[in-house]
C-alpha cells in the first residue's frame, strides 16, 4: 500500500525523483558534480526568475532549519539589529538562533493564531531606530497561516530596514516577490519543491553577502556563496539529496512552475475542507489567511488525535499534529507531494467516515 505523506515535509515523491536517488556516484571534487551543484542553483532561481547578477541560491546540507540559522547569522551585519516577528513555532525559533550567535535583536510577538500586526511593527521601528532588519515565517506551518508579506515589505521599506524571509513551507509553492525589500530566503528541497531531505537552500540578494557577518563556521553563507560561484564546495555535500532536487526542480518546470503547484494545491485544500466541514469538522483559521500548502482544523472533542492518526495511516495517510499549546486541539494536513485527484477523492471520504 502506498503511504502518502500530508505532513509538512518530507513529502510523498514522484516515480521519477524517487528514482533519480540512483543516480552514479559522484565524488564531490570532480567536474560531474559541479555540473550537478550548477543546475541546481540556475534552477533554483528560475522559480522565481531571478537575476543570477542580482541572486544567488546558495547550497547546504541540512534541514531547513540550517537554512534559516545561516541566513540569519550571515546576513545580519556586525553591528546589525534584527526585529523577529513571531506568531508561531519558527518566528520562535529565528528568536533562538538570533539568541545562539548574540545577534542584537527583538521580538514583536503575537499569538499564534493572529497574523502580524502591520501596525505594531511599523510604531516598533519608527521609535526604535536602529533595526537593520526583520525576520518574518512567509508560511508559519504550526497553525498554517500565511503572512502578508507584502504589507509586512511595504513598512520595512518606509523605514529603510532589510527583510529576512524564512520560505522554508512556501518557496515553490505561495508567490514570493523579490521586489519586496528582502535580503534573502531560506528554503528546502523536501517541501513545495518535492525534493528529499538533505538539502536546503538561502536565496540571497548577492549586494546583502558584501556587508554578511562571519558568526558560523560550517553555516557561512559567505563562504558557502564564494566557493560554489567557483565550482566548489566547502564539504561534503548530500550528492544524492541533490540528484533528486535537480529532477525535482526539471519537474516542477514542465508541471507549469510554482503558479500551477500553487493552484494545485489550493484545489486539493477546499476539496479537504469542504469534505471536512460537511462532517462537522472546521478550520483553525478564517478563509482566505492559510496557506494553500498546509491547513490546520479543530479537533472535535469526541476524536483524538492518536485515534485519528493511527485510523488515517491504516488507510495510506499521515497526518500531522498541532505544536506546543494546540497539540491536543488541532490538526494539520498538507496537500504537497506527488498527490493525485483520485488520491484526495479517497482521503476525503476516509476523513468524512473517521468523523462520522
Amino acid at each position: 500500500m502506498t503511504v502518502f505523506l500530508l505532513n509538512p515535509g518530507p513529502v510523498t515523491l514522484s516515480p521519477r525523483v524517487r528514482e533519480s536517488l540512483l543516480g552514479p556516484d559522484l565524488c564531490h571534487r570532480e567536474p560531474e558534480f559541479f555540473d550537478l551543484q550548477d543546475a541546481a542553483r540556475a534552477g533554483l532561481l528560475s522559480v522565481y526568475d531571478l537575476d543570477p547578477a542580482q541572486w544567488a541560491a546558495v547550497l547546504l546540507t541540512g534541514s531547513g532549519t540550517a537554512a534559516v540559522e545561516s541566513m540569519v547569522a550571515s546576513v545580519v551585519p556586525a553591528g546589525g539589529r534584527l526585529l523577529v516577528l513571531e506568531n508561531g513555532v519558527y518566528g520562535e525559533r529565528m528568536t533562538a538562533i538570533a539568541e545562539c550567535h548574540g545577534i542584537a535583536h527583538e521580538t514583536l510577538s503575537g499569538d499564534w493564531l493572529d497574523a502580524p500586526d502591520l501596525d505594531a511593527l511599523d510604531e516598533r521601528l519608527a521609535s526604535s531606530p536602529g533595526f537593520t532588519h526583520v525576520a518574518v515565517v512567509h508560511h508559519e506551518t504550526t497553525t498554517g497561516r500565511l503572512t502578508d508579506l507584502a504589507g509586512v515589505g511595504a513598512v520595512c521599506a518606509r523605514h529603510g530596514v532589510r527583510l529576512l524571509v524564512d520560505g522554508v513551507s512556501s518557496f515553490g509553492g505561495e508567490e514570493l516577490d523579490f521586489g519586496l525589500p528582502i535580503d534573502a530566503v531560506a528554503g528546502t528541497a523536501n517541501k513545495c519543491l518535492h525534493g528529499v531531505p538533505g538539502i536546503a537552500f538561502v536565496v540571497v540578494r548577492r549586494a546583502a553577502l558584501a556587508s554578511a557577518a562571519r558568526r558560523a563556521y560550517y553555516l557561512d553563507l559567505t563562504r558557502l556563496a564564494a566557493l560554489q560561484d567557483q565550482r566548489n564546495t566547502p564539504f561534503t555535500p548530500a550528492v544524492q539529496s541533490l540528484y533528486a532536487l535537480v529532477e525535482a526542480l526539471a519537474e516542477l518546470r514542465e508541471d507549469g512552475g510554482w503558479r500551477a503547484r500553487h493552484e494545485r494545491y489550493g484545489h486539493y485544500a477546499e476539496a479537504v475542507g469542504e469534505g471536512l466541514r460537511s462532517v462537522g469538522v472546521t478550520p483553525l483559521l478564517a478563509d482566505g489567511t492559510s496557506s494553500v500548502v498546509l491547513r490546520s482544523y479543530r479537533l472535535p472533542d469526541t476524536v483524538t488525535y492518536a485515534d485519528l492518526h493511527d485510523g488515517l495511516k491504516d488507510e495510506g495517510f499521515v497526518i500531522y499534529a498541532g505544536q506546543g499549546e494546540l497539540a491536543k486541539s488541532i490538526f494539520r494536513i498538507s496537500t504537497m507531494g506527488d498527490l493525485s485527484e483520485a488520491d484526495v477523492e479517497r482521503l476525503v471520504g476516509v476523513l468524512a467516515e473517521a468523523f462520522s
